[in-house]
């Protein structure tokens, strides 16, 4: 079924101008140099061990460099997209929630021993039900972004490898499928990953039991040096 509804078809076909791209560009920097130093304050004050000024000096510098470079490749095209910008804003903003949140601690602490967390007196089936939530959510977010590029959908939208893909980028970027670690970033590293992978296997007219067969043996090597990496770190005696 095609989709002619202005709002979502105009989603993924709307473009910045260079002006508000360089603007929105210049913001990204100068966030990150204002979130390093109220991170470095805020420990400061807290008595914490402080970051060296090398590490720090490093990662605003990677900012510094992408940013510009990213806004410039893209305004050299059509402009930075919407579609990008709201990536964006779901992946910072679920990284402030995991990391600055009583709620994001509360999951961690669920995916990483819920018999203890319960017994913290914390209502596990209610974070469950709350993570279960914005998973659907952010679904839902993801099929109206693929039906505003693809302007059409129908039922079997979002089968195929879209289910495979999106857990390998998890597990691949650093995500622990026995729960209790990962970043919002890595996945997003991990997504870019599987994205260069699959593209370039399109490029190649692989067929698409190769697809799935290169995808698997990439999520099953990821689970593999998750478990053994999640043995090492038990203590001896614990199963």
């Amino acid at each position: 079924m095609n989709v002619y509804d202005p709002p979502i078809s105009g989603l993924a076909g709307t473009f910045l101008s260079p002006g508000l791209g360089w603007a929105l560009g210049a913001l990204c920097v100068g966030m990150a140099i204002v979130g390093q130093v109220v991170t470095w304050r805020r420990r400061a004050e807290a008595g914490l061990p402080l970051p060296s000024r090398g590490a720090m000096a490093a990662r605003l510098a990677v900012v510094v460099v992408l940013v510009p470079a990213i806004v410039g490749l893209l305004n050299a095209d059509r402009g930075v997209p919407l579609a990008l910008l709201m990536l964006l804003g779901f992946v910072i903003g679920f990284d402030l929630v995991l990391r600055r949140t009583r709620f994001g601690r509360y999951v961690f602490a669920v995916g990483g021993n819920a018999v203890a967390t319960r017994r913290a007196g914390i209502r596990v089936d209610a974070i469950r039900v709350a993570v279960f939530t914005l998973c659907g959510a952010l679904a839902a977010a993801g099929g109206i972004l693929a039906t505003s590029r693809l302007l059409a959908v129908n039922q079997s939208s979002g089968g195929g490898d879209v289910l495979l893909n999106a857990i390998a980028a998890a597990v691949i970027g650093g995500t622990s499928l026995f729960g209790g670690r990962g970043t919002v970033w890595s996945a997003l590293t991990g997504a870019l990953l599987i994205g260069s992978i699959s593209n370039g296997m399109d490029l190649l007219a692989l067929p698409s039991s190769v697809k799935f067969m290169v995808t698997g043996a990439a999520l099953l090597a990821a689970v593999t040096i998750d478990a053994l990496a999640r043995s090492g770190r038990q203590p001896a005696g614990r199963s």
